[in-house]
């Protein structure tokens, strides 16, 4: 992943790849919400266009009254393509393993 600034902010573009080298998969989007409030941090991006999905992404964290941390990601998208019409099975397990890349990357 390669993102155009070190801290997401309206209008950051967010270059994801999936694969390697002339092989790989180009996912460009762009932020278009951030959250950045007392009890709430987060940001919403969509696709650009070249990416196989259109639709956006919010990744969300929230403290609650009590202090506990909840994180969501929620995620609203199509095909942008026949190709991935016609891989869509295979793109629904790309985004879940994306989801778990980002789940894993709040452990560390």
């Amino acid at each position: 992943m390669e993102a155009s600034d070190d801290v997401a902010h309206l209008g950051t573009v967010v270059q994801l790849r999936l694969g390697l080298g002339v092989a790989s998969i180009r996912m460009p989007c762009r932020v278009i919400e951030v959250i950045d409030e007392p009890d709430r941090r987060g940001f919403t991006y969509a696709t650009l266009p070249g990416h196989p999905e259109s639709g956006v992404e919010r990744f969300l964290l929230e403290r609650s009254h009590d202090e506990t941390l909840r994180f969501s990601v929620t995620a609203v998208s199509a095909p942008g393509s026949l190709p991935a019409r016609l891989a869509r099975p295979l793109a629904r397990a790309i985004q879940h393993a994306f989801t778990r890349r980002y789940l894993h990357g709040l452990e560390n």
